[in-house]
């Protein structure tokens, strides 16, 4: 019963231990000679201006994860979509109608962030 899963947790106790002991490798061999020069942090070939631990917007963040959440549900679409498509039949009616429910969500949470000004740069 398990047979099929023992393939998968053997890569993965492999991948696990693999990167454990690069890891620990590369801790435990690298070669330590800190010097003030290469302390300092780099910005591409310029000194470095301001404090690294400037404090970003709240509307940044909010952006960010409003990227990500729209992303992250729009890739539910290909899915629904190659099964959409390889369904056929009187299931299709009721997929149709599961997905236009879905994207109404979508929309109506997009709308909503845009009337707040979430979008806005400014």
């Amino acid at each position: 019963m398990n047979q099929p899963y023992l393939s998968f947790l053997l890569l993965l106790a492999f991948v696990a231990f693999n990167a454990g002991a690069l890891i620990g490798m590369s801790h435990l061999l690298a070669p330590r000679k800190p010097t003030p020069v290469k302390e300092t942090p780099y910005e591409s070939g310029m000194p470095p201006l301001g404090d690294a631990h400037e404090r970003f917007s709240v509307k940044f963040y909010l952006v960010a994860m409003l990227f990500i959440i729209f992303d992250i549900e729009t890739v539910f679409l290909i899915p629904w979509g190659t099964i959409f498509f390889a369904a056929g039949g009187p299931g299709m009616g009721f997929l149709l109608i599961e997905m236009l429910v879905f994207i109404a969500i979508l929309a109506v949470g997009y709308v909503y962030v845009w009337k707040r000004g979430a979008l806005e740069w400014g």
